[in-house]
């Protein structure tokens, strides 16, 4: 029984931690803008993957980095209107 709590404990701690995982009221969106902002992130944080990315999109290494950085606002483009 110990044991379950334990990892219980250690389940709940981790999802804390990294809240990009998300949780059972996260909507596939936000979870989906969550991924998609990581992985811009990344490409700007990384100084090879930018380089790599503005040799292959034939721009200044600062100018991809912007748009990356841009790109975070809205990952997925914009919320989708609900109809009724």
């Amino acid at each position: 029984m110990a044991d379950k709590v334990r990892e219980q404990r250690q389940y709940d701690h981790l999802k804390a931690r990294h809240i990009g995982l998300g949780n059972a009221d996260t909507t596939k969106l936000e979870w989906m803008s969550n991924v998609h902002r990581d992985t811009y992130a990344s490409f700007a944080g990384n100084a090879a993957l930018c380089l790599y990315y503005s040799v292959a999109m034939n721009e200044s290494l600062s100018l991809t980095r912007t748009r990356f950085i841009e790109k975070m606002i809205q990952p997925c483009g914009p919320k989708p209107t609900e109809e009724e």
